[in-house]
């Protein structure tokens, strides 16, 4: 059953100015406190060696350096993200890996992508959907859903409030969520209620606690 839109807290602000902003020391949040996740969610989506695959949302770059390896000189790796310096820094990391040719970053909205029908064998999403406002999710679930092969699957890790409505650590985030919507700009959502209405079908889903406080729900998904 679905939940109700009015149930997920709305996104107010500035994205893009507020991951600007935290550009700079989103490089270590990124590569310390997201570390476990990140890793599970890839092992998850099993990028293979010639597959096409398109990480949105990239960050720093952490993920795309190892999407990059494991397609390897065969395969295509692509990258979107809204935030200009966010695509900077990705680009100075896949440099230093060695890796940047394998890589196509653009700087663009999940909501409309400039990518074809039917292009991709995987799509990766980490802590990334959340930021979306509720009635943007489905248009970018719907989104990925045109742009990836009818064989191809999705994977997201995303702040997740499902079998957590009670959970004080998010009631308390919701709060700095509402006041502070330039700081605390994500929100947990409904992840596997939100993939199963944008019409994908779930094949695996974990939960793992992200530091041990935010429950964070992994999904891997085929159209």
């Amino acid at each position: 059953m679905l939940m109700p839109e009015e149930e997920i807290l709305r996104v107010r602000g500035d994205i893009r100015g507020t991951y600007a902003k935290l550009s700079k020391i989103y490089a270590t949040l990124e590569g310390r406190f997201e570390k476990k996740l990140r890793e599970r969610g890839l092992e998850l989506l099993d990028v293979q060696e010639g597959e096409a695959v398109l990480e949105i949302g990239f960050g720093t770059g952490y993920s795309l350096v190892e999407i990059a390896r494991a397609v390897g000189k065969t395969g295509r790796a692509r990258g979107i993200d809204l935030t200009p310096e966010m695509v900077e820094l990705a680009r100075t990391r896949l440099e230093k890996a060695g890796l940047a040719e394998r890589v196509e970053l653009y700087e663009g909205d999940a909501r409309e992508m400039p990518y074809q029908d039917n292009q991709f064998d995987g799509v990766y999403m980490a802590a990334a959907l959340e930021l979306f406002d509720t009635p943007d999710i489905p248009r970018v679930l719907a989104e990925i859903k045109r742009v990836l092969k009818s064989t191809g699957r999705l994977g997201i890790t995303s702040m997740t409030k499902e079998g957590h409505q009670g959970s004080i650590v998010l009631r308390l985030y919701e709060w700095a969520h509402r006041t502070f919507p330039r700081y605390a700009s994500c929100r947990p959502i409904y992840v596997e209620e939100s993939v199963i209405g944008a019409g994908f079908k779930i094949d695996r889903a974990e939960e793992m606690m992200l530091g041990g406080v935010f429950p964070m729900k992994i999904v891997v998904a085929k159209p």
